[in-house]
């Protein structure tokens, strides 16, 4: 009979303190979160003699949950190609907990939601809200999800590309609704969205990496080097397509004076200090092989961006506005 040892259930306690912890540490920001989800559309506006908006908080907070589902799934796919091992002589490693269903059933939630939104606004029934273009987009967004997470759950990751593609382009086309170009806005959009989910959300997972990596420091130094040097050109693409982008939907003349000028100039601070915090991260990995406080404050920021995105999506849109003056 041998004497009992220390067994899993001994360390419960001690993973349950570390889980209310991350809890207590993580509430300021979801609710900081929420605020800035149902609280941004009427601060934007204040002040600018736009019309009022519908549901303005509750369809930004569904848009900012599609945006994270894109940025989560993607981003994930992305990231296991960072985390493979240099070679096939190295052992493999355990991979973080994928997020991917888990994400995209949230995003087809969101989706729903917003049909459910459009149908209470409009005061019209679920087939006459399929008969219009906004709810024919959400309903592709909403099985754009379900099919990706169905792949995911099957152990086809890869298989939800296609779907994940029909997401973007149909949220690409809900964004550009003007009637003299819209192929190019959209063309924007795609672009716009694919590369801030894709630095988002891979870094994101890179970072998971490196936390369950903490004592193989070649191994997290190679994924780190991989994602800094394959992910150098979304800032780039993200920036110059968003400023096209602003080019064509926004007069100068505008830009303080409009909700979409205030939040944008918001975004564009926001997308800043991040591209100088990436900067920052790079030069660190370059002198010492590690990732600092620089990649996680990185993230940190992007995630706000995200939610800045989804309220620039709500605001009225701002020729409207400098037709009205």
């Amino acid at each position: 009979m041998s004497l009992p040892g220390p067994s899993a259930d001994a360390a419960l306690p001690d993973e349950r303190r570390g889980a209310t912890r991350t809890a207590w540490l993580a509430a300021p920001g979801i609710v900081a979160a929420a605020l800035i989800a149902l609280l941004g559309v009427a601060a934007a506006t204040h002040g600018t003699g736009e019309l009022p908006v519908h549901a303005a908080g509750t369809t930004t907070l569904l848009r900012a949950i599609v945006f994270a589902a894109l940025a989560v799934h993607l981003g994930e796919l992305a990231g296991a190609r960072f985390a493979r091992a240099p070679s096939r002589a190295d052992r493999p490693r355990p991979a973080p907990r994928p997020l991917s269903a888990v994400a995209s059933l949230a995003g087809a939630g969101a989706c729903a939601g917003q049909l459910l939104l459009l149908c209470g606004v409009s005061g019209l029934n679920a087939a006459s809200a399929y008969s219009t273009v906004q709810g024919r987009l959400l309903l592709v967004m909403a099985n754009g999800f379900l099919l990706a997470a169905g792949c995911a759950a099957l152990g086809r990751p890869g298989w939800a590309l296609a779907p994940l593609a029909a997401v973007v382009g149909a949220e690409a086309l809900r964004a550009h609704p003007e009637q003299s170009t819209p192929l190019i806005g959209a063309a924007l959009t795609v672009v716009h969205l694919t590369a801030a989910s894709l630095w988002t959300g891979g870094l994101f997972h890179v970072l998971r990496v490196l936390c369950g990596a903490r004592g193989d420091r070649p191994y997290a130094n190679a994924v780190l080097s991989r994602y800094a040097r394959r992910a150098g050109w979304l800032p780039v693409a993200l920036a110059a397509t968003g400023t096209a982008s602003a080019l064509r939907k926004m007069p100068f003349d505008v830009a303080l004076t409009s909700a979409y000028g205030r939040v944008l100039l918001v975004k564009l601070a926001l997308v800043g200090a991040a591209s100088a915090l990436a900067l920052g991260a790079r030069r660190r990995l370059r002198r010492t092989g590690t990732a600092g406080r620089e990649a996680y404050l990185e993230v940190t920021v992007l995630a706000v961006v995200v939610l800045v995105s989804a309220v620039l999506t709500v605001v009225p849109n701002p020729s409207w506005h400098a037709l009205a003056r």
